[in-house]
């Protein structure tokens, strides 16, 4: 299995390997899903160890000969951000698991950030104290992610953490970060607003992003919230279009 730990943590290079090798039989689960994620104490801290679920046939070879797997990506993206001034939880390690001629599975270790909300609270919690303020800080972290020409392709509702840091201050903590592009010139309007358009159909909550966006951007409110509304719309649609192909073929159980 090929490693990487970051410098700050190679004298725990011991304390990670057994992590990662004994990741079935130990650690506490914290998230059960597509991939596995466990929560593990090491020294003083506990870490946030993500297993990436086995590839298919194709992707085997794709990720042993032609593409960086998703735990080195998470690494990587990790520690560009954080060069960049964004928050994501600390990266330590990732590891590769490869055979001769194919891929196997992949691990990527972080610090796990207990956060006090995520975007989708304030989806679900109309009312959740300083609701607004929190949605137009969130707009101005999402506005200097496109200034410095990073495209988060996974900007969803669950993926940013959000910590209050004193009054009326929030900060914001990027997670899932194996898909992103980071741009070397300016994004486009289009781009900026595909990139929010996952993040609710609500359209309140677009209206809010939109006028604070725009004060951002300098730019009449009516050209980002058109726009907005209209790739909300396409990727709200197609979201339950998915969904409903899946039922239809047995592929994702109904709920009440």
């Amino acid at each position: 299995m090929n490693k990487t730990i970051h410098p700050e943590f190679l004298p725990q290079t011991q304390e990670i390997t057994h992590i990662i090798e004994n990741f079935d039989t130990e650690g506490v689960l914290f998230i059960d899903g597509r991939n596995k994620i466990k929560l593990f104490p090491l020294g003083g801290m506990t870490v946030n160890v993500k297993s990436f679920r086995i590839p298919n046939i194709v992707n085997k070879v794709v990720y042993r000969f032609f593409r960086k797997s998703k735990a080195r990506r998470s690494y990587e993206f990790a520690n560009i951000l954080l060069k960049k001034g964004i928050g994501t939880p600390k990266p330590i390690a990732y590891f590769e698991n490869k055979g001769p001629f194919s891929f196997r599975d992949s691990y990527y270790m972080s610090e796990q950030m207990e956060a006090d909300l995520t975007f989708r609270q304030l989806i679900e919690i109309p009312d959740y104290p300083e609701h607004e303020i929190i949605v137009r800080q969130f707009t101005q972290f999402t506005f200097k992610l496109h200034e410095l020409g990073i495209e988060f392709l996974d900007h969803t509702p669950g993926n940013t953490l959000i910590k209050k840091v004193g009054h009326e201050r929030y900060e914001f903590f990027l997670v899932d970060l194996n898909r992103m592009n980071f741009h070397s010139g300016t994004m486009t309007l289009k781009q900026r607003v595909i990139n929010m358009a996952k993040l609710t159909p609500e359209v309140w909550l677009v209206e809010l992003m939109s006028d604070e966006y725009a004060k951002l951007y300098g730019k009449p409110y009516d050209s980002i919230l058109t726009p907005m509304l209209k790739y909300t719309q396409y990727f709200s649609n197609r979201f339950y279009r998915k969904r409903r192909i899946k039922q239809k073929l047995g592929l994702k159980k109904r709920t009440e």
